[in-house]
């Protein structure tokens, strides 16, 4: 319910209505009438009201219309009156159920508890006496079978004399006459007659004649058997049992499996053997045996006496001040056997659920929003078979004080901040007159085209925004904002209307599920497509759970039926459907119950024993086969038994409920072997294993009690003493076993009985250092015998445990745990320890236990577990003996809750107090959903790709990756890759090529990894674009209209850029003449170890030309800091347009020096998400990017590549530092060197603050990427003469993410071969400092630095074209290339320069390029 800040503002301050006293002071009860007489239904109401209340009466639950009546009446205190009840086989009028309705004008109503009024029908005798002979002593019955109803008016005549009934003459419920223990005067002619009900009726008379006693042989067999009866508490039950037979037979009563002591005045056996319990409690409600036994057989008969409980209330419903638009609840708490259900009336009318009036916790109700129509009286009605009742509360909806003091104005500027399928968001700005400081607010909300109205508060002063929750989706709603001020509430605001979204329609439940067992072991189930569902149904789920176990499982079906093998035999299995479409999964199906068909009991009964009763019986006892071994009903056990070693068998079968049987006729001193089986319709199932015993020579007697046992000892250990004793000397007495009484001073606190057979016991569960008083006495049939005594002091809690203990506990037979008096306890402290993704750990402890948490007996514990997504999922269940349990199979980043409770023998606990826990996330296991693919409008180079989360996204997706390629069965690592960061669900992609089909996959990505990609979407973009869009397109090919100024372009454009070439590399020349002798051995070596490069076409290991073959390897990097705390670079490694892939030259693929030449620049998405690849021609750009990025903000940073067949890849890693300062990490073999960049990007200088990328290195090979026709950035740049420096400003997050990568191998030697290959100045010197390594492994997929700078300096660096002014520092790291292991011994000094023959070389490349470029310009 929504807190009440504003509830009750000066409810007080004005007269308020107060509550009206109104209830029944009688009420109708069950009445029995008399065809023809008179009848009563009392009823009463009292009233504070200064109207009194009108009484009406309803029957059937339909006002009666008695004004034209006159044989009904309602008397003046509200009584129904019937002055002659008609009843007849055709016309029952007045036979029903009545309740009467009190109501005061214009307060309300309330209604009564209904009452039954029933008609005596015409006495009839279904059975009648009949005439019948009896021995001397047996018992007899004489049946009068009448309607149940008038069993209370039945009496017996013997002899036209009223019969006397007394324990000897009993009247069974049916209304029969039982005779026991008949003598010659029970002899005469019986009848039974039916008065006081308007009409008398006797039966006719029979003779009973009694017979001498033959004294021969007649077996038992049930005159009269128990039936199970349902009693209210506090009545009187006779449960019958008439059995005769010869020899004396004894009748003994069983309630479960201990025998019923009589006790005087409520527990009696009367007329021979049926039992009779008065004033019945709950506790009396069970199973009772009838056993007769006699000294030649035993037969027994069960019935099950259910004891009810009527209605009664623990919590009745309370009266309740409200304000309209508020949410209620009416609390109802009852009680009964069996069970009451509960419904709520308001006003007399039945309150029917709907979206405002709800059932909550099972009674309690529920009314939101509330109006002026809802005040009355409410009564929760309680009913089972016992009977009914009712409690009354009245609502009062009460009128808001008027302010003291000026209230707030409306709120302005109510907005839908956020809107769901489920909820909205509303925000406001404070009233233009406030009229004080604290604020508070109240939200007003209805569906559109309602009038009911309720209410959310804000939860503290001065808020002003509230989230609705619980909307219905697609629907409209009307909101208005409400401020409180201390002198109260102010003016509403206009009234703002909103709709919910749509939500995403999944399938309907599947129609007409069915399921039939076809074997023991296997279902058959088939069910209809679903009526309603958005697209194709993809698959169904079928749940199923073995409804002993509780432990649902699921399997996956394409069709629209299924066999289900591998089931328990005769099991009961619950069955339900879901479909699931590309939305996800739909409505479950109503659960469908089967059992699987029965079979033979694939296991023996249990706990076979066998007592010896005297020298020619011996008694069998067992227990049925264990439940998941019956496999059916049990109809029956076979018993057979053998004598001594004989082959030959007899057997003897029992009915299905009977566990006991006594085998006579056996022979003196002999031994007997008995094994017994089970049985079902099906077959007879395996028997146990033969247990033997012999009979006794002689007979025992058990005439007498034992003598006393001829020795006790006793054994005091500090928490337990051991009891051993020897048997009474005297052998001839039968024992049936022992008696032990124990406790404190006194031995009749604590008594345990084992069986005959035991010699020692171990008292448990005892307190250290106190003084008990043991007894024990052995017992039989007929009672105990003399007891022997004996004392003993338990040691203290500080005493060495014995070593004898063990031993002592070791060679004998485990004992009999003492029985727990106490109530059990729910396990405490339970924790759910989270292990991963779909594992959660347990644990609990129990105060039940020692100290030590040992368990020594047979309890054990039950833990459940539930999460509330999906709403339908079940609970789940497992059971275990230790403390802990592991729940595996969970959803991943799932809440889930655990309880736990014990049980012990039938002893259960509670649920303990609820444990949570969250599975760790995992990657995702679905790809993204609903791909579709438009292109933009006006652009048709732009195409737009939306896309929806995946279904499984086991976690919060951090990121997208969009491949795309024109070849959908390209590798992946030759599709183009956008990265998207994870909030948006929708990308734009520009420049494509026109007239071309190209594939779209997206994958999705979340803090464990990247998820599945999605399948293949195609589209195919214009044939043709807009004129102004064409012309502006100069750098492709066949565009311009004039083909003569198109090559004239060209050659402007390449004589400029060769002549900028020839410039930059004088004076590069210019600024290297401090070289050493050192520098030239090691430029030496440089080139030895080129020839690890093999480049297309070209055997002899061509270099590149100078003033291209590292350039191509730069690229502009834009780099944003990530929210998360590991952000994520990805490349692009293949081109977007079809010039990408077929170079326009045909001698393109033979000259690598042309072919990097035509390289260009991969740009980062801009701030809209767009990505350009405006002029790109040639090779495959590479692009890097962070995944869960802000906005970007653009930095420089070098990578390296290759040509096209080389297969080496570079993997590089850039960190930005101080916005003021600007410096360059270079990395070689351990030997640092400070580097400047150029970085004629004007944009570059709205970087401001420091952020790091990493890269993330593709696990496949990767294309070489391109350099940038727009700025470059060297990766190769003079040493400074005096040392350099290398650190990183890698964050600590990105250190501790990345410790524990390997180690890299040193750096290739290519990418150190000339210095002076690029455009920079020189750079300024700084102090030499230990290099630090950076990841290079291409089999790596995710590799960062590895560690924080050890010397965090900076240096001062100027790029052409921006001198003058301080630039983003950039981290340029050059990697280490995995296959040159002799790059360790290269560059041992900082200090070099160009030699005068080596610059005369780099010359003539640099005309060998020209030529190139002249022979491209004329070609035709």
């Amino acid at each position: 319910m929504n807190k009440k800040m504003f509830c009750f503002w000066n409810i007080w301050s004005s007269a308020v209505q107060p509550f009206i006293a109104f209830w029944f002071t009688v009420e109708p009860q069950d009445t029995l009438a008399i065809r023809g007489s008179a009848a009563l239904l009392n009823c009463s109401a009292h009233s504070d009201a200064a109207t009194p209340a009108r009484i009406e009466w309803k029957k059937d639950g339909t006002f009666m219309s008695l004004v034209p009546d006159e044989r009904r009446n309602i008397l003046p205190d509200g009584t129904l009156l019937f002055t002659h009840v008609v009843h007849s086989k055709h016309n029952k009028p007045d036979e029903g159920t009545y309740q009467c309705v009190a109501t005061i004008d214009n307060l309300g109503s309330i209604s009564s508890r209904t009452a039954r009024l029933s008609v005596a029908g015409m006495p009839r005798f279904p059975s009648q006496p009949a005439p019948a002979t009896v021995r001397l002593g047996d018992s007899q019955v004489m049946a009068c079978e009448v309607n149940s109803d008038l069993v209370p008016f039945t009496r017996w005549e013997k002899d036209r004399q009223p019969l006397e009934l007394s324990n000897r003459l009993v009247q069974l419920p049916s209304g029969a006459l039982v005779i026991s223990n008949t003598s010659e005067a029970d002899a005469g002619f019986y009848r039974c007659l039916v008065e006081n009900v308007g009409s008398s009726k006797s039966s006719d008379e029979a003779q009973l004649q009694i017979l001498p006693e033959t004294g021969a042989e007649r077996k038992l067999e049930f005159l009269v058997q128990p039936v199970s009866v349902a009693k209210l508490v506090g009545a009187s039950v006779l449960l019958p049992c008439v059995v005769i037979g010869y020899p004396i037979l004894h009748v003994r009563w069983m309630f479960g499996d201990k025998l019923l002591q009589e006790s005087e005045g409520r527990v009696e056996v009367v007329g021979g053997g049926s039992l009779q319990i008065s004033n019945l409690t709950e506790e009396d409600a069970g199973i009772y045996t009838c056993m007769a036994d006699n000294s030649n057989t035993t037969i027994e008969a069960q019935a099950q006496l259910t004891v009810q409980v009527p209605p009664q209330f623990v919590k009745r419903p309370a009266n309740i001040y409200a304000h309209e638009s508020m949410d209620i609840i009416f609390e109802c708490e009852v009680s009964g056997t069996p069970a009451p259900t509960v419904k709520w009336v308001k006003n007399g009318d039945a309150v029917i659920p709907s979206d405002y009036f709800k059932i909550i916790k099972e009674h309690n109700l529920q009314v939101l929003g509330l109006v002026k129509s809802d005040e009355g009286f409410y009564q929760c009605l309680a009913e089972n078979d016992a009977g009914n009742i009712q409690s009354s509360a009245q609502l009062i909806i009460l009128d808001h004080a008027s302010p003291s003091g000026p209230t707030p104005s409306a709120p302005r500027d109510v907005v839908a901040s956020l809107v769901s399928t489920r909820f909205i968001k509303l925000t406001w700005r404070p009233p233009a007159e406030p009229h004080g400081d604290e604020l508070t607010y109240s939200v007003f909300y209805s569906q559109d085209g309602t009038s009911r109205e309720r209410v959310v508060n804000t939860s503290h002063p001065g808020e002003m925004q509230v989230t609705i929750q619980n909307l219905m989706p697609d629907t409209k709603y009307r909101f208005r904002v409400v401020a409180h001020n201390s002198n109260g509430q102010g003016e509403s605001s206009t009234a703002l209307k909103v709709a919910t979204q749509a939500e995403v329609q999944v399938p309907g439940p599947a129609p007409n599920l069915q399921a039939v067992s076809n074997t023991p072991t296997s279902v058959s189930l088939s069910w209809d497509k679903p009526l309603t569902g958005n697209g194709e149904i993809l698959t169904y789920k079928l749940y199923y759970t073995d409804k002993s176990g509780d432990n649902e499982q699921d399997v996956d079906i394409d069709g629209l039926s299924y066999t289900m093998t591998g089931l328990k035999k005769n099991t009961e299995y619950s069955f339900r459907v879901v479909a699931n479409n590309k939305h996800g999964p739909g409505v479950s199906t109503d659960d469908i119950v089967v059992r699987t068909l029965s079979d033979v009991p694939s296991g023996p009964p249990q706990n076979l024993t066998l007592e010896v009763q005297n020298s020619k019986s011996i008694m069998l006892r067992w227990q049925p086969p264990p439940l998941n071994a019956q496999n059916g009903e049990i109809t029956g056990y076979k018993i057979r038994y053998r004598k001594g070693s004989r082959r030959s068998e007899a057997a003897e079968t029992t009915g299905g409920t009977q566990l006991s049987k006594l085998i006579d006729g056996l022979e003196r001193g002999t031994e007997y072997s008995f094994r017994v089986s089970a049985m079902t319709v099906n077959g007879t199932g395996p028997a146990t294993d033969w247990t033997t015993a012999e009979t006794f020579e002689s007979d025992l007697d058990e005439s007498r009690v034992p003598d006393q046992p001829s020795s006790l000892h006793v054994r005091p250990l500090i928490n337990s003493i051991v009891v051993s004793w020897t048997p009474p000397e005297n052998q001839d007495i039968v024992v049936r076993g022992y008696t032990i009484g124990y406790g404190i001073g006194s031995p009749h606190a604590q008594t345990i009985k084992v069986d005959y057979k035991q010699r020692y016991y171990t008292i448990e569960n005892l307190d250290p250092s106190s003084h008990y008083v043991i007894t024990l006495k052995a017992f039989n049939n007929v009672g105990e015998g003399i007891p022997v005594y004996e004392s003993a002091i338990t040691r203290p809690q500080s005493d060495p445990i014995d070593p004898d203990v063990d031993l002592y506990e070791l060679f004998h037979a485990p004992n009999t745990p003492v029985p727990d008096p106490s109530p059990m306890m729910p396990p405490v402290g339970v924790q759910a320890s989270v292990l991963s993704h779909d594992t959660i750990k347990v644990t609990w402890a129990d105060n039940s236990l020692p100290k030590n948490q040992k368990i020594t007996d047979n309890r054990y514990y039950t833990v459940r577990w539930k999460t509330n997504i999906p709403a339908n999922t079940k609970l789940k269940m497992a059971n275990t003996t230790s403390l802990n349990h592991m729940v595996t199979g969970l959803k991943p980043n799932t809440l889930y809750e655990f309880s736990v409770m014990v049980t012990k023998g039938r002893r259960t606990s509670t649920w303990s107090m609820t444990a949570q826990g969250t599975t760790f996330e995992t990657i995702p296991s679905s790809s993204p959903k609903d791909v579709t693919v438009v292109s933009k409008e006006n652009k048709p180079r732009t195409i737009i790709v939306n896309w929806q989360p995946p279904s499984e996204a086991n976690g919060k997706i951090t990121g997208y990756i969009i491949y795309y390629s024109t070849d959908v069965n390209a590798e992946v690592h030759d599709w183009v890759i956008e990265p998207v960061v994870g909030n948006r669900l929708t990308h734009q992609i520009q420049e494509l090529t026109l007239d071309t089909t190209y594939y779209f996959k997206i994958q999705a990505r979340n803090s464990k990894g990247m998820g599945p990609m999605s399948e293949a979407v195609n589209f195919r973009t214009p044939k043709t674009e807009f004129s102004d869009k064409m012309a502006n397109d100069q750098g492709k090919s066949g565009v311009g209209s004039n083909s003569e100024n198109h090559i004239l372009v060209i050659v402007i454009i390449i004589s400029v850029g060769a002549f900028t070439i020839i410039v930059v590399v004088v004076g590069a020349f210019l600024c290297t003449r401090r070289t050493t002798s050192h520098q030239k051995k090691k430029r030496a070596a440089s080139k030895s170890s080129n020839g690890s490069h093999k480049y297309k076409g070209n055997s002899k290991d061509l270099k590149p030309p100078d003033l291209w073959i590292h350039h191509e390897r730069l690229e502009l990097k834009p780099m944003d800091k990530s929210p998360e705390p590991n952000p994520v670079m990805t490349e692009t490694p293949i081109p977007r347009t079809s010039q990408d892939i077929t170079p326009a030259d045909s001698g393109l693929e033979s000259n690598p020096h042309l072919q990097q030449r035509r390289n260009s620049y991969r740009g980062h998405e801009s701030e809209d998400s767009m990505s350009t690849l405006a002029g790109r021609r040639g090779m495959r750009p590479k692009m890097m990017m962070p995944f869960d990025a802000q906005p970007p903000q653009p930095v420089i940073s070098a990578h390296p590549i290759h040509s096209l067949d080389n297969h080496h890849h570079h993997y590089h890693m850039g960190s930005l530092a101080s916005p003021t300062r600007s410096y360059l990490y270079h990395q070689g073999s351990g030997h640092p060197r400070p580097q400047a960049c150029a970085t004629p990007i004007s944009y570059l200088d709205r970087v401001d603050s420091t952020e790091s990328v990493r890269n993330t290195p593709n696990s496949e090979p990767l294309p070489q990427a391109t350099s940038s026709s727009q700025a470059s950035c060297p990766s190769e740049i003079m040493a400074d003469p005096e040392g350099s420096y290398h650190g990183s400003t890698t964050t600590e997050e990105e250190s501790s993410y990345s410790s524990n990568l390997p180690p890299h191998r040193s750096a290739h030697p290519h990418a150190h071969a000339h210095p002076l290959k690029s455009f920079a100045v020189p750079a300024i010197p700084a102090t030499s400092h230990p290099s630090y390594e950076s990841p290079a492994l291409p089999s790596t997929p995710l590799l960062a630095q590895t560690g924080p700078p050890t010397h965090p300096h900076v240096v001062k660096t100027a790029s052409i074209g921006t001198l003058g002014r301080t630039r983003t520092p950039m981290a340029v790291t050059v990697p280490n290339a995995p296959d040159v292991p002799e790059t360790s011994r290269m560059l041992e000094d900082v200090d070099s320069s160009y030699e005068p023959d080596e610059l005369t070389e780099e010359m003539a490349h640099l005309e060998g390029l020209m030529k190139d470029l002249n022979a491209i310009t004329t070609a035709p």
